[in-house]
């Protein structure tokens, strides 16, 4: 072999060692594809989406199904270029910056953190937004929403407990409690009636000068609901806040009669909030593709996303725009029925 071939030969081979080098090198990007679709109204592992106790429900029927996005990447477990490369040329799939998900200076721990925050928030909005769609009174409570460490409320009171009272006196906001420990002299005790996780006990707390001189006791309080009955929501590991208009209608054909659905398979996906307003999500292709794969035919849609909606779309999906929990009611029974008014999604 001449000199010129046997370097032509040793070029070509480091050239394309460099190359599988290079395509196997981590890349700051992250994967999405469509994740895992579960029906709301019925089992995750042989164990029901929603769980309803202390109130009658209704036999359901079809699907009401929450649509995911699964993730590839992130800090602790980068791509490689050739993944990245592949997901570009796969439609279903989107190749985003990684800090798209995981902000600089955010583990994948703390996200994963505030994801199940996310799920945990969106199923109580989701609750208390079916029970008002359904004129269900809800009760609001005093809930303790913060306790400052090195306080005299540390290590007594947790996030959550509900104050009852203060003092033998019914605690019915935040300012009965506030003003009546503010009459106190600061070095004074304070007696609360606390229910935590459905058992009332009485907490003894001291009391310490605030910056303005009045007594304090180290804890920030705010109103929640407290609905009047027991609803449970599990679908496992899965977090954000995405599914919540999907678990509003869930619990909503759960308390009435009548299959919701008519026998359809409908998925869908938006925020709620606790008037029932539907919000915009990410990830909304990645999600119809799932919905689709999963036999879903109708897909509701939140407003906000339905120009993106419209230009990804899967055959045999319809689009149904919805911008309130009322709303999406509205639209299902007028497919089930076929009479009444369907909003469709349209690019501008």
């Amino acid at each position: 072999m001449s000199r010129r071939a046997l370097t032509l030969l040793v070029a070509g081979f480091l050239t394309v060692i460099l190359a599988v080098a290079a395509a196997l090198l981590p890349v700051p990007y992250v994967v999405l594809s469509p994740g895992p679709t579960e029906n709301t109204i019925g089992d995750v592992k042989g164990k029901p989406v929603i769980t309803i106790s202390g109130h009658t429900t209704y036999p359901t029927d079809g699907k009401l199904s929450m649509v995911t996005v699964a993730y590839q990447g992130g800090p602790s477990n980068s791509i490689d270029l050739l993944t990245a490369l592949r997901g570009w040329i796969d439609p279903t799939i989107a190749v985003v910056p990684e800090e798209t998900i995981f902000p600089r200076k955010t583990t994948a721990k703390e996200v994963e953190q505030q994801n199940t925050l996310q799920m945990t928030t969106s199923q109580e909005d989701a609750t208390i937004a079916a029970l008002h769609a359904l004129k269900i009174p809800v009760p609001e409570v005093v809930s303790v929403a913060v306790v400052e460490k090195g306080l005299p409320a540390d290590g007594k009171l947790q996030v959550g407990d509900e104050i009852t009272a203060v003092d033998g006196a019914p605690a019915t906001d935040q300012n009965t409690v506030a003003s009546a420990v503010r009459k106190l002299k600061p070095g004074e005790q304070v007696r609360l009636t606390v229910n935590r996780k459905g058992t009332s006990t009485d907490v003894v707390l001291g009391t310490v000068a605030g910056k303005d001189g009045k007594a304090r006791v180290g804890v920030t309080m705010g109103m929640r609901y407290k609905p009047p009955f027991k609803v449970d929501i599990s679908v496992g590991d899965i977090g954000g806040p995405s599914a919540g208009l999907m678990f509003s209608l869930g619990i909503y054909d759960k308390l009435t009669p009548g299959a919701l659905t008519g026998g359809k398979s409908i998925a869908g996906t938006g925020t709620i909030t606790l008037d029932g307003a539907v919000g915009p999500i990410g990830g909304i292709e990645q999600k119809m593709v799932g919905a689709r794969k999963a036999g879903a035919t109708i897909f509701l849609t939140p407003a906000l996303n339905c120009p993106q909606a419209v230009r990804a779309v899967p055959g045999g999906l319809r689009l149904v725009k919805v911008e309130t929990l009322e709303g999406a009611i509205k639209a299902i029974d007028a497919l089930r029925t076929g009479t009444g008014d369907v909003p469709a999604c349209t690019k501008n």
